[in-house]
């Protein structure tokens, strides 16, 4: 598709910087309309070439909604789970849940991953030990032919569990990169009332998500976007949560001051 098919003056009532980034990482593409949800027209600007071009008004607001929402819950401490298995947000996906220690899926879902998390718990702590006990030599005392087969099953694991290892509850916020490619995820996360934020084209059923940010789901650039946007959101909920413990902090310390002050006091009476 052309980069002429939005203009500058279709723009005119977007925010002009945000709109421009947006532009400028095809945020706009859509789907054919053959395979547009009925549900995601209000997310529709028009059409062009048989091609859906998304109302980047529309991504604007639900990007602040869900930044909104994701800030103030990283503030309070939420456990976040990113999903992202298609090849183009595998590797961003990977270096925030790196930055920030968070859970990750790039490879496959494991059914049950959180609908099933006390099992699977069990199974993430058996990974993490058979690879602590590789990289300690500590399988030595195996034959060749049992490290062999351990090492299999590490391999296996690594496929469903190796984003995991920070994993220690059911997440709070569960975010994905194309809600239609990661169903099982969405409707895992739906099952236990878990908040789900998603970049989600036009083929994607809204009602499955509480956080819609409408936007081309697939290309790499479109996803680096919303990925950095998240980033900085969750930048500044970390550093509001690491404001409001020193000020819990210095209010803690300011009340034990005055009940030793006031202690004193009557001691003296």
């Amino acid at each position: 598709m052309p980069e002429e098919v939005i203009t500058a003056s279709q723009t005119v009532a977007y925010p002009e910087e945000a709109s421009r980034e947006m532009i400028e990482a095809g945020v706009f593409y859509g789907r054919k309309k053959s395979k547009t949800n009925p549900k995601m027209k209000p997310y529709v600007l028009t059409n062009r070439g048989g091609i859906e071009i998304i109302n980047l008004a529309k991504t604007s607001e639900g990007l602040e909604k869900a930044l909104a929402f994701l800030r103030e819950k990283v503030q309070k401490g939420a456990l976040v789970l990113l999903v992202g298995m298609q090849p183009a947000a595998e590797e961003e996906i990977m270096r925030l849940a790196r930055k920030f220690e968070m859970p990750y899926v790039t490879n496959r879902w494991a059914g049950g991953t959180i609908t099933n998390f006390k099992i699977v718990s069990k199974r993430i702590e058996y990974f993490k030990k058979l690879r602590s006990d590789f990289a300690s030599d500590a399988l030595l005392k195996y034959t060749k032919k049992e490290r062999l087969m351990l090492e299999k099953e590490m391999n296996r694991l690594k496929e469903l569990f190796g984003g995991l290892e920070h994993l220690t509850k059911e997440p709070d916020v569960l975010i994905a990169i194309d809600p239609n490619l990661h169903s099982t995820a969405v409707r895992e996360a739906n099952r236990l009332k878990i908040p789900v934020i998603a970049l989600a084209n036009v083929d994607s059923d809204p009602d499955l998500i509480d956080y819609l940010v409408s936007g081309n789901d697939n290309a790499r650039k479109s996803i680096q976007w919303f990925l950095g946007k998240v980033e900085g959101a969750i930048d500044e909920g970390m550093k509001l949560k690491v404001v409001a413990a020193a000020r819990h902090a210095e209010e803690a310390a300011e009340a034990a001051k005055e009940v030793l002050v006031a202690a004193k006091e009557n001691h003296g009476k």
